[in-house]
């Protein structure tokens, strides 16, 4: 009788069982497609002013210069006052710098300056938002239904972001001065309207979530309080490892900058190509995220993730020496997920292993490797590719990914050892880590 029951959720839709969790996905979905169509207007507007393409490379640093600056204190604002809030400030600001956006549109600029002000200033919005954001998270769910809650946020993450600037792309050309005149509207201005929109659905929804945390870091201000995420990290054998061996398959691996150079001179499918490529990764990943919603990892996730960055580096390599669309498609596609896998085990433990009032702080050091590991890598990509070519690059990071993976399982048993995905678990080494982070 109580299997039959429907209060109960559905089986790989436990998380959605929350209504607090319904509400923040609703709106974390709305917000990354109007930031993603947000992204292609900027990237337009500012080519349609220099048509210079390091203008474009300077959007990308405006928006990563922040998350650098403010990495220490974004983490301890997460800790020290109420999370949701803390959201609710950040995209109350982004809500203003889309509206400077829409007026630069309107008007016509002419210089690209104050667009990279107005980016710098989304650029911090999105720093303190980020570490509040993720620790956020295990507040809405039960601990049992954490992983599945993961698992449906890379889902989502993945689809807004395929959809994003396909959605920015359309409402960029839509004829809107044709149909409403009065509207002096045209190009950005109505892909801005739109993502304003989106962040004012979020502020709404997530305005309306029940959760109340309150401040969970009791401490004040001061440089140990402020470094003590580095310092569980340090101590934490399992973050550490989690964290690092990330980075430095992500370095190595990493394929996307290179990809405008095997759709043109390798595979020679043009741009309609490039846009297969860059979309193969994140269908692979939103189907197996689908897949893990539905079977969720319960034992040896250790071994699991392991097993999935090996299985990373060795598509990495088919992706190099394949000479066919559809090979290189199916290559990308396995690529993605199982780096959906790893990042669900990661963002589990992530989380998991971490005290509620250090989640914060904790979060903002794993950005640091993220934003490392994604802006170093495509650097890396393009200066190996100089050296060996695009071909003999990628195939040599996937052979050092799969040589980190090998390493990494050595240096990092505890890592490899992990079976379930649970606090009471993982509550052993994180007694052990803050022990060590205390004596520091």
């Amino acid at each position: 009788m109580g299997l039959s029951s429907p209060n109960l959720p559905r089986r790989g839709l436990e998380a959605f069982a929350s209504s607090d969790f319904r509400r923040y996905q609703l709106a974390r979905g709305a917000v990354i497609l109007g930031a993603e169509a947000q992204a292609v207007a900027v990237a337009w507007q500012v080519y349609s002013i220099t048509h210079r393409a390091i203008d474009l490379g300077y959007t990308g640093l405006a928006l990563f210069l922040p998350g650098l600056l403010f990495l220490l204190p974004s983490g301890h604002v997460a800790d020290r006052f109420d999370r949701r809030r803390v959201i609710l400030i950040c995209y109350g600001l982004q809500v203003f710098c889309t509206l400077a956006l829409l007026h630069f549109a309107h008007t016509g600029l002419q210089s690209v300056l104050p667009i990279y002000v107005v980016l710098f200033f989304i650029g911090t919005g999105r720093a303190f938002s980020g570490p509040a954001s993720s620790a956020l998270i295990p507040h809405l769910v039960p601990e049992k239904h954490f992983v599945n809650a993961v698992t449906w946020g890379g889902a989502i993450f993945q689809f807004a972001n395929i959809t994003g600037p396909a959605l920015g792309g359309i409402l960029y050309t839509l004829p809107i001065d044709r149909w409403w005149p009065r509207a002096h509207m045209e190009g950005g201005g109505i892909v801005y309207a739109c993502t304003i929109a989106s962040q004012i659905w979020f502020l709404v929804l997530i305005g309306s979530l029940k959760v109340r945390l309150g401040r969970l870091e009791q401490r004040d201000l001061s440089v140990k309080v402020l470094l003590a995420g580095f310092r569980y990290v340090w101590s934490m054998n399992l973050l550490l490892g989690a964290f690092s061996l990330d980075l430095f398959v992500m370095l190595l691996g990493g394929a996307v900058a290179l990809m405008p150079i095997f759709a043109s001179e390798i595979l020679h499918t043009g741009p309609r190509g490039l846009g297969m490529l860059r979309a193969a990764p994140a269908l692979g990943a939103v189907t197996m995220s689908l897949v893990m919603a539905r079977f969720p990892i319960s034992r040896r996730a250790g071994q699991r993730m392991f097993v999935c960055v090996s299985i990373l580096g060795a598509a990495t390599i088919l992706f190099g020496i394949s000479r066919s669309l559809w090979l290189s498609l199916f290559a990308l596609a396995i690529a993605g997920a199982s780096d959906t896998i790893s990042v669900i085990i990661r963002g589990s433990l992530l989380q998991l292993a971490t005290p509620p009032e250090m989640r914060g702080r904790v979060s903002a050091v794993n950005s640091l490797f993220i934003g490392a590991s994604n802006e170093l890598g495509e650097f890396e990509s393009g200066l190996t590719a100089q050296w060996w070519g695009a071909v003999r690059a990628t195939v040599y990071g996937g052979i050092g990914a799969l040589v980190v993976a090998a390493v990494w399982a050595g240096l990092f048993p505890s890592l490899r050892r992990i079976d379930e995905l649970t606090s009471e678990a993982l509550r052993p080494q994180q007694a052990q880590a803050l022990r060590a982070a205390a004596e520091d």
